[in-house]
């Protein structure tokens, strides 16, 4: 039976295997954590359940469709259930704002805050759909492997504007400023600067209107777990503390991997779920890189990091939702040092997960599991957040006061456990370069065609999946990206003929 390695067990990585599994190849996973989940990895502490990475679950169907590979139903691995509001945005001034699914509610919370707007978010939603409709539905699990991949789709980015970046279509159409910081911060949550990121980013609005937005029984690990689970019935192996040195390469063409104790494994495909530029200038040797040198690879614009602090409190928070995002006084300035000055300013704004408004059992009895978020510059910054330098410990501090000043009365009085995790830990731990929290920055330069490309121009047999190559970040970008596996990646001698298109 033809054997496939795939390099990384984050969700590109899982969905991968049980593509390749259904092409009928042998597959084996190879994670070098000890446990699965790449991003989405989960930490203990004193009773607390922490989802380390990604808690915000959109278009769903993208996992069922695995599943369904097999005849099988998610609902026998993990259970999804909704939430609601989608965020609750606090702003410096006091107001706030509920951003849900409906068009009934969501107008009235328009309303509420500038009933002229109304009108110009009706326009705007409709201009979100005809982005949604060519950008994801048509595009999402389309390689981009040569120029006319992408000029073939520029007439209609073109129609769509997607020249101009999410602020300014979202500036078009909506007035108050409060507005508009709400449905234009969604690309900090695929490593995008709204004033930067082009606006075909916008489709992210209408894709939780159209599917919602769920949480995992048991938090996004749940869905990890399952999927593993399912792996193990489908007979792939899926290898802990295993990383990665080196993808071996014959005449051209990858032929196996070789581990960090130095087992070398055969394979006729590697998949890659791991930052491309990490693979590309330290797994494969510079003679098959006549494409992705280490001069081209150098000069990608890498995404923002993150500053993420997990805690658990010994009292509850029941006025706070599970999703809040905690606005601060500066938007565009505060953005301006995150990504282009690279520095780390005395303001933010914060991402605040209360994961145990939905699943009280993440936390033990009357106690409370939360994380909160903080958008940092990457370490091209030249930040030194070694422990003994104190900078993440008067970091955390900070984002405490703000957080009691702002909805967490008291907070540091209730904390039963508290850690948190620097740009270090997405360049030591997941193997990112530069401590990218989501590769490479999602610019129109750096999207599709222009973006890492799933089949490996370099190497033939490689392939990539996860936030680095097309379509990108996000969970519904980054199941897409395994997705385009049925498209590119050929069926195992023997087995039955590829998926229709």
């Amino acid at each position: 039976m033809a054997r496939a390695v795939v390099i990384g067990s984050g969700f590109g990585g899982l969905a991968a295997a049980v593509r390749l599994r259904h092409l009928g190849y042998d597959v084996t996973v190879l994670e070098a954590l000890d446990q699965p989940g790449g991003r989405a990895a989960v930490f203990t502490r004193e009773g607390h359940t922490f989802d380390a990475g990604p808690t915000v679950v959109t278009a769903p169907y993208l996992f069922e469709e695995l599943f369904q590979l097999f005849g099988r139903q998610s609902s026998d691995y993990y259970k999804l259930v909704p939430v609601d509001p989608f965020y609750h945005v606090r702003y410096a001034d006091g107001s706030d704002f509920n951003y849900v699914g409906e068009e009934d509610r969501i107008l009235a919370e328009i309303g509420r805050l500038s009933p002229s707007d109304v009108d110009g978010y009706r326009k705007l939603a409709d201009h979100s759909r005809r982005i949604f409709e060519i950008g994801y539905a048509k595009l999402a699990d389309v390689p981009f492997s040569t120029p006319w991949d992408m000029l073939r789709v520029v007439p209609a980015m073109a129609r769509l504007e997607s020249h101009l970046t999410v602020y300014q279509l979202v500036s078009r159409y909506l007035k108050d400023d409060r507005l508009r910081q709400a449905f234009s911060f969604q690309p900090l949550l695929v490593g995008g600067n709204p004033f930067h990121t082009s606006s075909i980013y916008l489709l992210i609005h209408w894709l939780e209107r159209t599917w919602g937005v769920w949480f995992a029984e048991g938090g996004t690990t749940a869905i990890v777990k399952g999927l593993v689970r399912f792996l193990a019935e489908l007979q792939v192996e899926v290898r802990l503390s295993t990383p990665v040195e080196e993808i071996l390469v014959r005449n051209g063409k990858a032929v196996g991997v070789r581990t960090s104790a130095g087992e070398v494994l055969s394979a006729d495909v590697v998949v890659a779920n791991a930052d491309p530029s990490f693979v590309y200038s330290r797994m494969i040797d510079a003679r098959w890189r006549k494409t992705h040198h280490d001069k081209k690879v150098a000069r990608k614009k890498q995404s923002m990091s993150l500053f993420v602090a997990y805690f658990g409190t010994d009292r509850t928070y029941p006025d706070v939702k599970h999703h809040t995002i905690v606005l601060g006084p500066r938007y565009k300035d505060l953005l301006d040092d995150i990504f282009r000055k690279k520095v780390l300013a005395d303001d933010f704004s914060l991402y605040l997960h209360r994961p145990t408004a939905t699943d009280p059992s993440l936390a033990p009895p009357g106690r409370e599991t939360f994380y909160v978020l903080s958008p940092v510059p990457n370490n091209e910054s030249g930040l030194d957040w070694s422990k003994d330098k104190g900078l993440g410990d008067a970091y955390l501090d900070k984002v405490y006061t703000e957080l009691e000043r702002r909805c967490l009365p008291d907070l540091r009085k209730h904390l039963t456990t508290s850690f948190y995790v620097t740009p270090d830990y997405f360049q030591e731990q997941l193997r990112s370069v530069s401590g990218a929290a989501f590769g490479p920055e999602p610019l129109l330069t750096q999207s599709a065609w222009f973006r890492y490309h799933n089949v490996s121009e370099d190497v033939g047999g490689l392939y990539f999946v996860g936030a680095g190559t097309h379509p990108g970040a996000g969970l519904p970008g980054v199941l897409s990206t395994a997705k385009v596996l049925d498209r590119v990646v050929p069926p195992a001698p023997g087995a039955r003929t590829r998926l229709a298109s």
